[in-house]
């Protein structure tokens, strides 16, 4: 897969949502992710939120994805 489809993938899944996914090589993933449904989650809640939006394509089609999963809050201060 490339980071456009993950992207997509993402996108279509969790609603309001916006990500950006890089790779070198279509194997190797790392992704930013931001959306509203993560306030009040933990990390790991986050990232299941994210794995579940994959499906089965992680560990298959997606063998590493590094995630960063903010609130747009928590962008907003990182860019500030």
């Amino acid at each position: 897969m490339n980071p456009a489809e993950i992207q997509a993938l993402i996108e279509a899944q969790l609603p309001g949502c916006t990500a950006s996914v890089q790779s070198p090589d279509n194997i190797h993933y790392e992704a930013l992710i931001v959306c509203a449904a993560f306030a009040g989650k933990r990390p790991l809640q986050r990232h299941q939120m994210v794995y579940a939006a994959l499906g089965a394509r992680m560990g298959g089609d997606i063998h590493a994805l590094s995630i960063q999963a903010l609130t747009p809050e928590e962008q907003a201060g990182r860019k500030g």
